[in-house]
């Protein structure tokens, strides 16, 4: 009986695009957190795929010295997405590429194995992710045995990704527990915001993986914190399809039946709920905390949003078998787990059940921050 070895993947970056709504400025090597936004692109897709092509048509030398090999457009004429997929194509002798756009600095760390494995199981051509609502076809699997007819779909003057795409036996898969994936930086303001968190107040997170417990932590966290005199506000990141209101509610229907903003207040609570003029844009810290009211809180505990660059505590259970998140964010400057971890003295250490002594160390980081 033969066995059939697992397909070879080469992931790509595509940095060929012109990037119009970032004043013409090469996306893909301007500076996020200090570094640029398509090394955070292949450091995410490196470890995942066998070899990395970076597809770019402008400052071949830049990109160059990233040390993977660059490779430009085989069509001319700037055809978007698609020319770099099929130019990556031409480039590599694995059965699949594997693509992201240089623009997204939080890939997936499970992108391959997902796609692969939803595409497998459901017998499909090809895979291209969704965030729950709608395809993500900028990331895509896609086996390199149609190169020529994605190069005579492109001789025809087409270019809508979409439409080709959907051409094939199509796996979508969903990553709507990973929506920071899909956050991209279109426009220069968009960089400035993310770069600049300037808190009001102490502002703390939590971060972890899906099913560390990071709502039940705060859950019992809160009430410690509150007993002890601290006015703690959480902002919590959520997927798209989220909403408090619920149909056959006055405010419910108020809203659907096109209000922007709607307000419902009693004596003892006030919630509004507005509408994103922008779908696709995911939420920013930058642009939520002005929405509290900062004169009433002593803390901000912020749950998700685990690529800000403010001060977290990582919340780490070694029996999910998933990796240690301080070691590629320096702003982790606590671990709190329900086992010893090794090699994190760079760290101070908590007990992930003891909640009074992660309630101490909140306290004496207020003091710190206020010192």
């Amino acid at each position: 009986m033969s066995v059939q070895p697992y397909p070879s993947v080469t992931g790509v970056i595509l940095a060929g695009g012109l990037a119009r709504r970032m004043g013409g400025g090469d996306k893909g090597l301007l500076l996020y957190q200090g570094r640029a936004m398509v090394r955070h692109a292949a450091s995410a897709m490196l470890p995942q795929v066998d070899t990395l092509i970076i597809n770019a048509n402008r400052n071949i030398d830049q990109y160059q010295q990233l040390g993977y090999p660059v490779v430009s457009d085989s069509i001319e004429g700037f055809h978007g997405p698609l020319a770099g997929m099929l130019t990556a194509m031409e480039n590599t002798d694995a059965d699949y590429i594997l693509t992201a756009p240089c623009d997204s600095p939080f890939i997936s760390p499970v992108l391959r194995r997902r796609m692969m494995e939803t595409m497998l199981m459901n017998g499909k051509e090809l895979a291209v992710a969704s965030d729950g609502e709608r395809l993500q076809p900028v990331f895509s699997l896609i086996p390199t045995r149609l190169k020529g007819e994605l190069r005579a779909f492109l001789k025809q003057g087409e270019r809508k990704i979409d439409r080709w795409l959907t051409q094939y036996k199509l796996a979508e898969v969903d990553f709507s527990d990973q929506p920071e994936t899909f956050v991209n930086f279109n426009h220069p303001e968009d960089l400035e915001r993310a770069a600049n968190v300037k808190a009001p107040l102490p502002m703390l997170g939590i971060a972890a993986f899906s099913g560390t417990g990071k709502t039940t932590l705060l859950t019992q966290l809160l009430p410690v914190l509150n007993q002890r005199g601290l006015r703690v506000a959480v902002i919590k990141h959520a997927h798209h399809n989220f909403d408090i209101d619920k149909p056959g509610k006055d405010s419910y229907e108020i809203r659907e039946a096109g209000a922007q903003q709607m307000l419902i207040a009693s004596s003892r609570m006030m919630a509004l709920m507005e509408k994103s003029e922008n779908a696709d844009n995911d939420p920013r810290l930058v642009d939520l905390l002005p929405r509290l009211d900062v004169s009433k809180l002593d803390l901000i505990l912020v749950e998700g949003f685990k690529h800000e660059l403010i001060p977290k505590i990582e919340l780490h259970r070694p029996s999910l078998g998933k990796p240690l998140l301080f070691r590629d964010d320096p702003q982790i400057i606590a671990i709190a787990s329900d086992e010893a971890v090794a090699d994190t003295d760079a760290v101070h250490k908590l007990d992930i059940n003891d909640i009074g002594a992660i309630a101490d160390f909140i306290e004496q980081f207020l003091h710190s921050w206020t010192a």
